[in-house]
């Protein structure tokens, strides 16, 4: 494990907590950005030097940043197992910007569905309720997609169906569906597929495979930030035949030639880059990608699994808490290392605030970015939905359900789980050292130290509304 903890930034920072004193800072928010590679960064510092314009430039400097650009581009490509010929590497800010860059390049007739499911973060199913009608294929009530009912939509809709955007793994569950079945399956049906990796990527490999493999992945889309590449890029990776010979993004770098009558486009990828291109984000997100593969796929997927499972047996311990999605025996296995979960009689920030500010914890709350899903998961009638959703409206978030995740990376290891696990015991028993106040964002801050009286055992916090 120093191994694995030596390859990654930020390890052991110590933090301040509401006591005054520092502890050491254990992160389990890697659902949402895990820290940097020591390959990215190191990667980056090799190119500064160099650092000048990408595509065009005649300088010495301007042609080796265009080498690197390009040369990372062919080295994601491999990373996903993308046919050079067939395939297209886009580079873009982040998977959301990647997944709206393709909702807009689907054409979508007046007849046609776009099939999602009720897992998906935001930018997996909003982009596509934009471009047409989208169904959303059902989850069962542990959260696992409901394959019976992708059948059934897929028989429903054949031969009208524009694309298939599913994720490969939750980013609250971490559910992963078997994503080359369901290309089969959709492939049958006259569909494409795009599969948000945004959340597999980090955790398990990825093989778009041949494009005359029945499992063919069409479309990935992906963040560098969730894979220890900061700087601020992502990328679309999929068939050159699903993009239009005229780009959305209009201007430097798309065109071959422009007169005041006519424009002759860039060939594919230039034409979908619009602008100046992220050369640091993209030597970085290729950095990454070797570093995972140094490290061993097989060795990533093995302590992760292990990890996960003392997790969920270490969380069983807590009084009132429970784990949402699967939990079975082989969920350690089958799942990539996100756990959501809810502590009878607090709120889900006012956890989150108490591990974050008392114990130097970092976790995530809140509905993720998937508001249907969590609703699901919590067992939310439409009714319940509607009422929050109208308290938001009017701008008050303090009553949102949600979850507390924590999410777990390479790096972390076992005694950071138990460093959760004791400070959870103890936020249970009543054991909260300050007062906390909620703001109409529904986020909670500590206000002071708690008052002497005695502390009623698994009752929220006192909460000074706003």
């Amino acid at each position: 494990m120093d191994d694995l903890r030596d390859r990654v930034l930020g390890i052991d920072e110590l933090v301040p907590t509401v006591s005054g004193s520092m502890a050491r800072y254990v992160n389990l928010d890697n659902a949402a950005t895990t820290p940097p590679m020591r390959a990215a960064v190191d990667a980056v510092a090799a190119l500064l030097p160099h650092y000048s314009s990408v595509h065009r430039g005649s300088g010495h400097k301007a042609r080796t940043c265009t080498a690197a650009y390009e040369c990372a581009r062919r080295e994601v490509g491999e990373f996903f197992g993308a046919d050079p010929d067939r395939d297209t590497v886009i580079f873009t800010k982040n998977t959301t910007e990647a997944i709206n860059k393709l909702a807009r390049a689907t054409t979508v007739g007046d007849d046609a569905v776009v099939l999602t499911t009720v897992l998906e973060h935001h930018s997996n199913d909003l982009p596509w309720r934009r471009r047409g009608r989208t169904v959303h294929v059902r989850a069962h009530q542990d959260g696992s997609l409901d394959l019976d009912d992708l059948d059934r939509q897929l028989a429903r809709h054949a031969g009208r169906i524009a694309l298939c955007a599913m994720s490969g793994a939750s980013n609250v569950t971490g559910v992963v569906p078997p994503i080359h079945d369901v290309a089969r399956r959709v492939h049958e049906a006259g569909g494409r597929i795009l599969v948000d990796a945004a959340q597999l990527a980090p955790h398990r490999p990825i093989d778009m495979r041949p494009h005359d493999d029945p499992g063919h992945l069409d479309f990935v889309a992906v963040s560098a930030h969730k894979i220890y590449a900061p700087f601020g890029t992502g990328a679309l990776i999929g068939r050159r035949d699903g993009f239009g010979a005229v780009p959305e993004d209009r201007g430097g770098g798309t065109v071959n030639a422009v007169t005041l009558e006519d424009v002759a486009w860039a060939d594919l990828p230039d034409r979908e880059e619009a602008g100046t291109p992220n050369l640091l984000g993209a030597v970085a997100f290729a950095a990454a990608t070797r570093g995972l593969r140094a490290i061993g796929w097989d060795r990533v997927v093995a302590h992760e699994s292990t990890l996960l499972a003392h997790a969920l047996h270490q969380l069983g311990r807590v009084p009132g808490l429970r784990v949402h999605g699967p939990t079975g025996a082989d969920a350690a296995r089958s799942k990539v290392a996100v756990v959501p979960f809810t502590v009878d009689g607090l709120e889900h920030g006012l956890v989150a605030a108490i591990l974050g500010h008392e114990h130097g914890i970092g976790v995530r709350n809140g509905c993720f970015c998937a508001h249907p899903y969590v609703t699901h998961l919590l067992g939310l009638d439409p009714s319940a939905a509607r009422t929050w959703l109208e308290q938001i409206r009017h701008g008050d978030k303090r009553h949102a359900p949600g979850l507390v995740r924590i999410s777990l990376g390479l790096y972390n290891v076992r005694s950071e789980i138990d460093r959760l696990v004791d400070a959870l015991q103890s936020i249970a028993a009543g054991d909260i050292a300050a007062t906390y106040r909620v703001d109409g964002h529904g986020e909670h801050h500590p206000v002071g130290p708690r008052p002497s009286r005695p502390w009623p055992h698994r009752r929220p916090a006192q909460i000074a509304a706003s």
